[in-house]
């Protein structure tokens, strides 16, 4: 299911190309790492934000409403050392740094802007869901 929604392909159809070696179920894979950054609450947000541009870092938290600056500046150090974020310092004074994503970071976000962009659009279902379990768990 998972795959399905990010346009992949099913994980038994992963399992039969002998030319993918990652296995995002095996405890041991280090891809695990990479989709808890990627699906992470600072981690999504950062690269659907970053999807739009380049941003500095103050503007970026300001996208990202309500990631502290600590957050944010771990979050972004573990996307850029995935490889799907792009750090750039410019020697000026004071100095100013840019962020933006890599082509890998691009093809990521897109694949997280459809899931992000599917989960919007069915909120109304949602939230009736919602609705409907929190009135059957109190009347439990």
């Amino acid at each position: 299911m998972f795959e399905y929604a990010l346009g992949m392909t099913s994980t038994s159809e992963r399992a039969a190309e002998p030319d993918v070696p990652y296995d995002v179920f095996s405890k041991v894979c280090p891809s695990r790492g990479t989709l808890e950054h990627v699906t992470g609450r600072w981690g999504a947000l950062t690269l659907g934000a970053l999807h739009q541009g380049s941003f500095r870092f103050n503007e970026l938290r300001r996208r990202v409403d309500g990631v502290s600056e600590k957050m944010l500046s771990q979050t972004l150090h573990a996307l850029e050392r995935d490889g799907l974020v792009h750090r750039e310092a410019q020697p000026t004074n004071p100095p100013r740094v840019d962020y933006e994503l890599t082509p890998l970071g691009h093809d990521v976000a897109e694949r997280l802007l459809a899931l992000i962009d599917c989960v919007e659009s069915r909120m109304d279902d949602v939230l009736a869901a919602r609705e409907r379990h929190d009135t059957r768990e109190a009347h439990r």
